[in-house]
């Protein structure tokens, strides 16, 4: 029975090949992430949503605070422009036409213009992101790679204690610590999140760990006196990012949600702190009367937490090389004439 490949999987070989020759792993993962449409789109809108977020209202810079364009700030108190604080901004299809007036997200009861509360909580949310991310990187690296790496009692150990927080309700949790902290800032409850949202990293680091410290390389780095230490931060987790950072990106947008899940119920942000999750809180008995309270913030929220989930996934993509992408067929048929050419200038 021939084990010869079928033309079809000749050609898509001939084409992965041709993608990845003389480029280096970096470049190779830059590539296929940029080729990831979804990503590259998620990644602008995120971007913009910074950028709008940090530009309208202004933000603190090492104790100077640098101002915004736009005209308001989030506690600002105004007589309300228009009927129940209804926005301004009209679209071209309406009979006023396209405007944005002085407060296109509206008003609520006591004159406090929405876009510039929206602005605040989008840069909390954005605070909290960064926070959460890195605080969960740090430890859920830092236990998954002992973990894997030194095993035996040091792996049994750890495990149990990464086993004890994942049978804990993360919400619970969270509104239990999250009022033991009782802070308004946005910073103690972001490290109270990364604290408990590790453990889903570590478990994956700790695989990944198990696999590669059986690899040559690390055999090499012995025999040539490599520390422990090197070994693990040099040579094994250099080969560990591509889940490190994969998970990392869906941790942050888990920790969105979960804030304002913690800001809805009570626990989370608290006055004067304003968060998307707080408004939604705040302005809950207007639900009826007044709902573009709520369509901004949760607009700003799902848009967040999609534009990280689709970066996760083009991050995926590009660090797992079993992940391809099927080549179009003009492509398969280019690829099956070169094979072919080849072929007949080798044969006698």
């Amino acid at each position: 029975m021939s084990t010869q490949p079928e033309p079809a999987e000749q050609a898509e070989n001939a084409i992965e090949l041709k993608a990845v020759e003389g480029k280096s792993q970096g470049r190779i993962v830059r590539e296929r992430f940029f080729h990831h449409r979804g990503a590259i789109v998620a990644l602008v809108v995120l971007l913009l949503v910074a950028l709008l977020g940090l530009t309208s209202i202004g933000f603190p810079v090492f104790g100077w605070y640098l101002g915004g364009w736009w005209q308001y700030n989030p506690v600002e108190t105004m007589a309300v422009e228009n009927p129940g604080g209804a926005p301004t901004l009209s679209m071209p299809w309406s009979e006023a036409g396209f405007a944005i007036g002085n407060h296109p997200f509206g008003q609520d009861t006591i004159g406090r213009d929405i876009f510039a509360r929206t602005m605040k909580g989008v840069q909390t949310s954005l605070v909290i992101m960064v926070i959460v991310g890195g605080v969960a990187t740090a430890v859920g690296v830092l236990v998954g790679a002992l973990s894997g790496f030194f095993r035996g009692f040091t792996d049994t150990l750890l495990m149990r204690i990464t086993d004890l927080f994942i049978t804990m309700p993360l919400l619970v949790i969270g509104a239990v610590l999250g009022k033991l902290v009782g802070s308004p800032s946005a910073v103690p409850l972001a490290l109270v999140l990364g604290l408990i949202t590790w453990t889903t990293l570590a478990r994956l680091v700790r695989g990944e760990f198990l696999t590669l410290r059986e690899r040559e390389f690390v055999d090499a780095a012995r025999v040539a006196g490599a520390s422990n230490s090197r070994i693990i931060f040099k040579h094994i987790l250099p080969n560990a990012m591509g889940v490190v950072i994969v998970t990392v990106t869906l941790l942050m947008s888990a920790a969105i949600l979960l804030e304002t899940a913690l800001s809805y119920l009570g626990f989370g942000i608290q006055e004067p702190t304003i968060s998307l999750g707080r408004m939604i809180s705040e302005y809950q008995s207007s639900f009826s009367t007044r709902p573009w309270l709520f369509w901004w913030p949760g607009l700003f929220i799902i848009t967040i937490a999609l534009c990280i989930n689709f970066i996760g996934d083009g991050l995926r993509d590009a660090f797992d090389p079993r992940q391809k992408r099927l080549p179009s067929a003009r492509a398969m048929a280019r690829a099956a004439r070169r094979e072919h050419q080849s072929s007949s200038a080798i044969a006698p």
